[in-house]
């Protein structure tokens, strides 16, 4: 499909954030490198077969033989007083569940803490029977409309996770939702498999038992019928132990997938205990000390904030971005779309709270939602960047300044996405 996409010239960007790095190193962004722009103004950008042939400035495009030979046959979209990013890569997201959790909202404006509202009935668990339920035709029509409307805030690229099935014959229909509507959404989708998101209720008192299911048939027939590239854990109180997330994470080991996990957001778990499996990501880490910060600053597993959730739930504190980032923690920012804690489909509102909360900058902001998510999934070589020969993902926003993205909250600002080389439609 993408081959068959006619030429696409951006012109005449008052701000192109290329976020090219300037040092060429190896790895996540992390320290000063995460405030790298690439910034190029009056640029231009020519997109070719998905792909992006040339990135610089209109005198320099205006100046490329191809381009002044072939014109003519070029669709241009005219960025005058606009400001053009690669396509943020949400890494973290949880879009297979059927109806939003009104009772959760309620009973936590009420008073109701996080663990009261689970320990109630609420929370994770309530979603299962929905979804246990549904058919997978209405699981695809979910995710396929998140898949939507992400793009038309500038998401190009999304992690979706299973997770509120909890039985193998619901996690593998919740990746199989996945992939069918990945094959409706023009921009690329990464399955995770969370089958250890919470423990049933018809295992509580024996957890080990479930950890087994995860292990032994779970993982084994994601990877066999090829539905996930990753496997993660929620491992924290009221979840899974250290030493069962552990076991996960050997059995995905074990069949060939990658690993994340959910980590430190009640509650803190060292996280050097699972550097050893080389997780592309630990998510949400609220309660970090110093020395997992040391120790996260010495890996390219990237931190993957999501202050989304902690603005649902009103909590007071965020996870600690600036320390992490002055100590030279890779960092990225993920939306944690879900019907519990973190309803929102927006990196643009995720990157306000980052600046407003958590004080990162908007260049770091930027960064840690487009090329440290693309780290965070392993696709750095093709997303994250607007760069020649990645995919050509880009989002256009219609504000004349970059710092407008996460200045005006609460408003969708992008104009434009471009997906593969084309402009996204959402029907």
């Amino acid at each position: 499909m993408r081959r068959q996409t006619p030429p696409l010239l951006l012109i005449n960007i008052d701000q192109l954030l290329t976020l090219r790095s300037a040092s060429h190193s190896a790895g996540p962004r992390r320290g000063p490198a995460l405030r790298e722009r690439g910034i190029i103004e009056n640029g231009a950008v020519l997109c070719l077969g998905g792909k992006i042939v040339s990135v610089g400035s209109m005198k320099d495009a205006l100046r490329d033989p191809w381009l002044r030979k072939n014109r003519n046959k070029v669709t241009e979209i005219d960025c005058r007083g606009k400001v053009v990013l690669p396509g943020f890569v949400d890494s973290h997201t949880h879009p297979v569940f059927v109806s939003p959790r009104l009772l959760d909202f309620e009973k936590r404006i009420g008073g109701a803490s996080y663990e009261e509202i689970a320990a109630a009935g609420g929370g994770i668990r309530s979603s299962l029977k929905d979804v246990r339920r549904a058919g997978k035709r209405d699981l695809v029509e979910k995710v396929l409309a998140a898949l939507r409307d992400m793009a038309a805030h500038g998401t190009t690229t999304v992690e979706a996770k299973s997770g509120y099935g909890l039985s193998a014959e619901s996690e593998l229909k919740s990746l199989e939702a996945i992939r069918e509507a990945a094959t409706r959404w023009p921009g690329t989708v990464i399955p995770t498999l969370l089958g250890a998101h919470v423990v049933p209720k018809e295992f509580q008192g024996c957890s080990q038992k479930y950890v087994e299911i995860v292990c032994k048939e779970m993982i084994p027939q994601a990877a066999r019928r090829k539905l996930a590239q990753f496997v993660d854990v929620f491992c924290d109180s009221g979840a899974f132990r250290a030493d069962e997330a552990e076991q996960i994470f050997a059995a995905a080991e074990q069949h060939g997938l990658s690993v994340r996990a959910h980590l430190s957001q009640l509650s803190r778990t060292p996280v050097q205990q699972f550097l050893r499996f080389n997780p592309a990501s630990l998510d949400h880490l609220d309660h970090v000390s110093d020395d997992d910060i040391s120790a996260l600053a010495r890996h390219n597993t990237v931190a993957t904030l999501v202050p989304g959730a902690n603005y649902f739930l009103g909590l007071k504190e965020y996870p600690p971005a600036r320390k992490m980032i002055d100590a030279g923690v890779p960092v990225a920012l993920a939306t944690d779309y879900n019907p519990g804690t973190s309803p929102t489909r927006s990196m643009a509102m995720v990157m306000s709270l980052a600046c407003t909360h958590m004080k990162m900058s908007p260049e770091e902001a930027i960064a840690a939602a487009t090329i440290n998510g693309a780290w965070a999934l392993r696709v750095a070589d093709r997303k994250g960047s607007i760069e020649p020969g990645k995919d050509a993902d880009l989002a256009v926003f219609a504000v004349e300044d970059y710092r407008e993205i996460p200045y005006w909250f609460g408003m969708n600002r992008c104009e434009t996405t471009v997906i593969g080389g084309a402009v996204f439609s959402p029907q």
